[in-house]
């Protein structure tokens, strides 16, 4: 009978927390990223038409909640090989620290998915989504 009574309080507190458990959403910024008519991208483009870009592309500013972001990716023969940051919220020491840790995190994982299609930094939602907005820009002027 105890074992009963153990389990199923077991199996009931699993159940909570799982139902207290929110799916991944980044959030929606207000202001959506500026069209620019002039061309953004920098350095030269070859073989686009097959997939193979190469060259520097500059994505998007993206206006966040915190500030702008904006990034360049580097790419050869249609392969991520970096991505520089331009811009980023540095408004205050909180903007700073976290764009510190953030913005790296989120250029390896850019690189190492070879696409915008990463994850958040956990604490830096509008920084991440700016980042990723900017960086799919990017890759749609290579793709272009």
């Amino acid at each position: 009978m105890r074992r009963a009574v153990l389990a199923t309080t077991g199996i009931s507190s699993l159940v909570v927390l799982l139902l207290t458990l929110k799916p991944h959403q980044l959030p929606t910024t207000s202001g959506a990223a500026p069209h620019s008519s002039t061309p953004s991208s920098s350095g030269t483009s070859t073989g686009t038409a097959s997939g193979t870009a190469t060259g520097t592309f500059t994505g998007d500013p993206v206006d966040t909640q915190y500030g702008t972001v904006q990034v360049a990716v580097t790419l050869a023969k249609g392969k991520l090989t970096a991505v520089k940051v331009l811009q980023a919220p540095d408004q205050n020491g909180r903007d700073q620290q976290i764009a510190s840790y953030s913005l790296p995190r989120l250029t390896q994982e850019a690189i190492g998915a070879q696409s915008a299609h990463i994850d958040a930094v956990s604490g830096a939602s509008y920084t991440s989504q700016g980042y990723i907005q900017s960086l799919q820009s990017a890759l749609d002027q290579a793709h272009a």
